[in-house]
């Protein structure tokens, strides 16, 4: 029994020698650990104070983007109005250009040799609705009549 006894005894020698040294690491491990705990401890309240304020400022960030997009809102709006207007005055001004061009051009196809004596004896007489007639080329006057017929 002796040997049996002896044998145990050394492998409970052999079992404790490294869980002596695994403790005297854990040891060293923990006093680490408590060492740096006031550092984790702010590290952890510097957390909890960012995410408390990102969670504050969410709904801030929600109501300034809201506000954004209603103006913004406004705009393209009024842009639409503005452009859809000048598509109309752009359409209006083709339209009276052709009209106008149209109107020229007949007058032109019009217009013979012995219709230019006449042309010119109107023009005297239509002196006072024109001012500074004389100084005026034909062409001036013509389109002057043709922008009267067209009202």
């Amino acid at each position: 029994m002796d040997s049996l006894e002896l044998l145990i005894n050394l492998a409970i020698i052999i079992l404790l020698v490294p869980m002596i040294v695994y403790a005297y690491r854990l040891n060293k491990n923990l006093e680490v650990l408590r060492q740096n705990q006031n550092s984790l401890s702010k590290l952890v309240e510097a957390l909890n104070d960012a995410t408390f304020k990102a969670e504050n400022s969410i709904p801030k960030l929600k109501s300034a983007t809201e506000h954004s997009s209603e103006n913004l809102k406004e705009v393209v709006d009024s842009a639409k109005e503005l452009k859809d207007d000048l598509l109309f005055i752009n359409e209006r001004a083709d339209s009276l250009a052709d009209r106008l061009e149209q109107v020229i051009s007949d007058g032109r196809q019009i217009k013979t040799p012995t219709q230019t004596a006449t042309t010119t004896k109107s023009t005297a007489k239509e002196a006072p609705l024109f001012e500074n007639a004389d100084s005026r080329s034909e062409a001036e006057i013509e389109l002057l009549k043709a922008l009267r017929s067209i009202k």
